[in-house]
């Protein structure tokens, strides 16, 4: 009699596993995903024109894009700040520093001043014993005062601030053209470096006033006499805060001194 067959009994052996291994290394690898695109931002930018640097440092600076833009798109001018007279130190710092990278610098930076006043920043150009900013005794703008008109016009350019120009001589008569004197001199300096600002950057509803002086308005009231004195005065005009402007509103409808007539007693 044959055997009954035996049963045949597969063993099937699971391959063992090294245990759980966790998300580590996923934290490891975003790491350096991470590090690896900064690294490309970083060549790109350095590879990039200083405009489109400007524009990304104006964005970290300002993310919501809300601030107001002081300048166009020249060097120099890419600082978002809100041009009231608290923030005019920060226009001045910016106008210092473009004045500074100039070529010609070094020749007239003794000739530019920016002092800050009540009405706004005011910039001036002050003449030299052989003029610095225009030609002797001629209201056509020398090379030095085109390039730093032309600059200073471009950075103003793009602030909401209103502009004046004035223009300022000494007390030594013009010796010039008979019937032209110091009142026409200071006028028609005035006059062409607005011209000249217009047509490099300023808007042309921008300059709200252009003012010609003479000798009425010295710079050195104890020396009318000193070349300083002839000069060209750039006037950046404040912008009222909104409150400010509630306020000036308020004050123009009612006038001072004025009393809220008494309630009336039935």
């Amino acid at each position: 009699m044959a055997e009954p067959a035996k049963p045949i009994i597969i063993i099937k052996k699971k391959g063992g596993h090294g245990g759980h291994h966790g998300g580590a290394w996923k934290v490891a690898y975003a790491d350096f995903v991470t590090a690896m695109m900064a690294l490309f931002i970083v060549l790109w930018l350095l590879n990039s024109s200083k405009k489109v640097q400007e524009a990304v440092g104006g964005y970290f600076k300002d993310p919501s894009g809300t601030a107001k833009k002081a300048g166009t798109n020249q060097a120099g001018s890419g600082q978002n700040f809100a041009l009231t007279k608290d923030d005019m130190p920060k226009l001045k710092d910016e106008l210092q520093k473009a004045v500074r990278k100039m070529a010609d610098f070094e020749q007239f930076k003794n000739q530019v001043e920016m002092t800050i006043t009540p009405e706004g920043l005011r910039i001036e150009l002050l003449e030299s014993e052989v003029g610095t900013f225009f030609e002797s005794g001629s209201p056509k703008p020398s090379e030095n005062g085109t390039k730093l008109l032309t600059m200073l016009s471009t950075e103003l350019g793009g602030v909401p601030n209103k502009v004046m120009v004035e223009g300022h001589t000494d007390s030594k008569p013009y010796s010039g053209a008979r019937g032209y004197g110091n009142w026409e001199l200071s006028a028609d300096r005035a006059n062409s470096a607005r011209r000249l600002m217009q047509a490099n950057g300023l808007r042309a509803d921008q300059v709200s006033q252009v003012r010609g002086y003479a000798d009425q308005a010295l710079r050195i009231a104890g020396d009318p006499m000193n070349s300083s004195n002839r000069r060209i005065s750039v006037i950046v005009q404040n912008l009222n805060k909104p409150d400010e402007e509630k306020e000036n509103g308020a004050a123009a409808e009612k006038p001072d001194g004025e009393k809220p007539s008494p309630e009336k007693k039935e």
